[in-house]
């Protein structure tokens, strides 16, 4: 018997089409969730959605059938939706969960599921651990991959695109967009956004270019990842058009990605403490912020600067979706690209973060580089990075065993502080720091570097390579 192929990471189960991910994987994954929700409930009722990757509503019609057989009712989308307009279709329909085909970003060889619970959150390490348990359990012949129940009266239609829209509607200032009469670019990146953003800019008398606004499987042969390298053409578009800025969505739309007038690509870290300052300063939204251990300390100082809590959690949005369910935090975010705001989803939403950039720059009236240089400013500069460095297996076993140790220096300098919340976090007195996490997918390790000046990042970021390298 083969070991179990369900393996569930920070944002859902993925895997390569027809090798990992295939019809077979996905029925025994449903089984499973399946089996899980009739624990939890008496009669679940779960929505199924998918993006526009290659073969994305095959594989959710087979979810679907699953589900059915085991007696679970599904409300079947009809059309590509976002992850976050699923979520708000559990919370709005008070389901019990949800299921997205999607492999997000990722490439487009790629595809994925999803699990969301009642709450419209990602699940949670005890949810998806419960799940390949089962699904382990249903390979050795525990229990039955497909239930005696499947009949068509528990499939059903949904279309979660109407509520989720009018919950947007509720949650932007769009006159202050109209009367700035803005002028944006946008890129779906062929993504299930499309329709959703732009339809909204438009209802609100924004002008707005589209770019990328139809469905490739292949991703233009990159995939739907709002990098810098994936949004040139959206800067080209910024720039020929004179737009204010280019606004961008991931594969199913939970990410975001932006571009400023000159085109230049905008770190996703210096959204997140941009709308921090606005949301706190200019809507006076209370609240503390969250963010991930990953992610910018620049968000610290703002909270510092206006007198409210930061909360730290591991890697992974469904650890800041709780904040956002206690309602203790404004905004809640990660570096990568991600965010959500109080009394919305506890999940991360690129459609949000983008309509929010364009409520920002319509009522502050500076580009994004300039709102940078004033945030610098009045809290301080903050410069920073990630990046990814290949491992082969025994360099990956050697730095695991480092990265156990602790250390007093590091980059000829004194470690003031360790935070092992998840990977190994150094901070230096002057507050740059260095966090070196092993991916748990990939054989790569992931290395956030930050520090007050361009030049001392440089430095700090040559030291984690060379630390990285001599394993």
């Amino acid at each position: 018997m083969p070991g179990n192929p369900i393996h569930f990471g920070t944002s859902g189960w993925r895997g390569v089409i027809a090798e990992d991910f295939t019809f077979a994987n996905v029925k025994l994954a449903c089984s499973a969730i399946a089996q899980y929700l009739l624990s939890q409930a008496g009669k679940p009722r779960v929505i199924i959605g998918y993006d526009t990757r290659f073969l994305s509503e095959k594989f959710a019609a087979a979810a679907s059938e699953m589900l059915a057989s085991h007696g679970v009712e599904t409300w079947n989308a009809a059309n590509p939706d976002p992850t976050p307009a699923l979520s708000h279709g559990i919370l709005h329909s008070r389901l019990d969960g949800g299921i997205n085909i999607t492999a997000s970003h990722n490439p487009a060889e790629y595809n994925g599921l999803k699990f969301s619970g009642s709450d419209g959150a990602p699940a949670m390490p005890e949810v998806t651990r419960e799940i390949e348990s089962l699904a382990e359990r249903i390979e050795r012949g525990e229990f039955s991959l497909k239930g005696p129940k499947f009949t068509a009266p528990l499939m059903r239609p949904a279309d979660p695109k109407p509520a989720y829209m009018d919950a947007l509607r509720q949650k932007i200032d769009f006159k202050a967009i109209t009367g700035a009469k803005l002028k944006v670019a946008y890129d779906p990146l062929y993504g299930a956004a499309r329709g959703y953003l732009d339809d909204l800019l438009r209802e609100c008398g924004a002008s707005v270019h589209t770019i990328h606004d139809f469905r490739d499987p292949l991703f233009a042969g990159t995939g739907p990842d709002p990098s810098r390298q994936n949004l040139a053409e959206l800067a080209e578009c910024v720039k020929r058009e004179h737009c204010a800025a280019g606004l961008s969505t991931d594969g199913d739309a939970d990410r975001f990605g932006f571009v400023d007038a000159d085109g230049t690509w905008i770190h996703p870290n210096y959204i997140l403490a941009l709308l921090a300052d606005y949301l706190i300063e200019v809507r006076g939204i209370p609240g503390g912020v969250g963010r991930s251990v990953a992610t910018t300390h620049l968000i610290d100082a703002v909270a510092k600067h206006h007198g409210v809590p930061v909360y730290q959690t591991p890697v992974g949005f469904k650890y800041l979706g709780e904040l956002i369910k206690e309602d203790k935090i404004v905004l809640g975010g990660e570096e990568s690209a991600g965010l959500s705001i109080r009394g919305h989803l506890p999940e991360k939403d690129g459609i949000l973060a983008c309509l929010l950039v364009a409520e920002m720059l319509a009522k502050r009236g500076l580009t994004l580089k300039q709102q940078i240089e004033e945030l610098f400013k009045k809290v301080g500069p903050c410069y920073t990075v990630r990046i990814n460095l290949a491992l082969t297996p025994d360099a990956a076993k050697q730095l695991a065993t480092k990265l156990k140790q602790d250390y007093d220096t590091f980059d000829g300098r004194k470690v003031a502080k360790i935070d092992r919340m998840d990977g190994l976090k150094m901070i230096h007195e002057d507050g740059s720091w260095v966090l070196m996490r092993p991916s748990g997918t990939e054989p790569v390790v992931r290395v956030y570097c930050e520090a007050p000046s361009q030049t001392e990042l440089d430095r700090l970021t040559s030291a984690a390579k060379a630390f990285v390298s001599n394993s």
